[in-house]
């Protein structure tokens, strides 16, 4: 007779500070309910904490990072880090953002959770790329610092014009202003927006690298 793993054993057999309930279940050959009340229950001990319907992580793991759970708040759609959480991530701004803020082909949306708010914004699936894992443990993907910058762009042309202020950003040494217009010329999809956006890089550039 197989040893059942129990809940924590599968935890940590996922080597994750993030996880959902179907994965678990699944390592542990047992049902979603069972394995979802015994997460409840480790809960209500502080073990881990609900994040969202059948999404859990350990906030207390030194490995946890709340960029990590963008993607298991898609809603099942493709999405990873960018604007101005991209942009911090990167340095090339200083101020923390209180908000997640991601690029997805789903609908645009805000998810609140405990760890969090996450805000996620459309963009044309012909536009999702120019990103890549982060930092020495690859835990989630994020947007390079030029896509980052193109992607507030883009959407700052949308209703609204979310994004079309920057806290102070420094685009110095590193940021590749070339990339950033390659990133721009491939919104051929949409000529208004296009024209838009590399116009608003032209003016970065002629503005020196600290802008704000």
């Amino acid at each position: 007779m197989i040893n059942r793993l129990n809940v924590a054993q599968a935890i940590r057999v996922t080597g994750r500070s993030v996880f959902t309930t179907r994965e678990i279940a699944a390592l542990r050959n047992g049902s979603l309910s069972a394995t979802s009340q015994a997460l409840g229950r480790m809960e209500r001990r502080g073990l881990v904490k609900r994040v969202a319907r059948g999404v859990w992580c350990i906030p207390d793991d030194p490995r946890f990072s709340p960029y990590l759970l963008v993607p298991l708040l898609a809603g099942g759609h493709r999405a990873y880090v960018s604007l101005i959480s991209a942009l911090h991530l990167h340095g090339l701004i200083e101020q923390i953002p209180e908000i997640v803020y991601a690029v997805t082909t789903g609908p645009t949306r805000v998810k609140r959770t405990a760890v969090g708010t996450y805000s996620y914004h459309r963009i044309h699936p012909h536009l999702f790329a120019g990103f890549d894992w982060y930092g020495k443990r690859q835990d989630f993907l994020v947007a390079t610092p030029e896509k980052a910058l193109v992607d507030s762009l883009y959407l700052s042309s949308r209703r609204g014009r979310r994004f079309s202020f920057f806290p102070e950003i420094d685009l110095g040494e590193g940021f590749s202003f070339k990339r950033a217009f390659e990133w721009a010329d491939l919104i051929a999809h949409d000529p208004w927006t296009r024209k838009y956006v590399l116009r608003q890089l032209e003016v970065l550039e002629s503005e020196g690298s600290k802008i704000g």
